[in-house]
């Protein structure tokens, strides 16, 4: 199993914190079960992820979400209780992907990706809360679900595409960040 270059760590830093903004414990659970799996390697601040303890309970988490994020107003408490979890967690796991992993200033790397993991993370929390407290006024649940479901599918593809393809993740993520700053506008 070969390990991430530079240009995948600092990407999957990047998914790692955008991504927790929108479905947390579906990048947990994706991303340990394809290190588990040996898919992805992952660095050693990320490791803990495969842990069958955290796959489970992440499993667990990421099923709870899925359901709740298709119920108008569940979905509006759920985003609310988790803008105090997603931040953080989206900062901490975008330290996990460079902590000891870049050499000699790897701290310091670590350290800049927890602040825009962080960031990313509110981001996109602030862009999927506000958006579907709107979408929730619609009288028909249609519109909410498909919101949701497109937010299943971003947080994979956004994942795969920091490993498979980083170069092309960044754009791509510069794009989505404009778009969640023109949705909580």
């Amino acid at each position: 199993m070969s390990s991430l270059d530079t240009a995948q760590l600092v990407a999957l830093a990047g998914a790692l914190g955008w991504a927790s903004g929108l479905r947390l414990y579906a990048v947990v659970f994706l991303v340990g079960a394809a290190g588990f799996m040996g898919w992805v390697p992952l660095p050693e601040g990320l490791q803990l992820l495969q842990n069958p303890a955290v796959l489970v309970g992440s499993f667990v988490l990421f099923a709870m979400e899925f359901v709740a994020d298709k119920i108008p107003g569940v979905d509006t408490l759920w985003d609310a209780v988790h803008t105090f979890i997603r931040i953080p967690a989206g900062a901490a796991l975008a330290f996990g992907a460079l902590n000891g992993a870049l050499g000699v200033d790897s701290n310091t790397w670590a350290l800049l990706a927890a602040l825009a993991g962080g960031t990313l993370a509110a981001t996109a929390h602030t862009a999927k809360a506000t958006t579907r407290a709107a979408v929730n006024t619609s009288p028909e649940p249609f519109s909410n679900i498909g919101l949701s479901l497109l937010g299943d599918a971003a947080v994979p593809a956004m994942l795969w595409l920091a490993y498979a393809h980083p170069l092309w993740f960044f754009p791509v993520l510069a794009v989505a960040v404009l778009l969640a700053l023109v949705l909580t506008v």
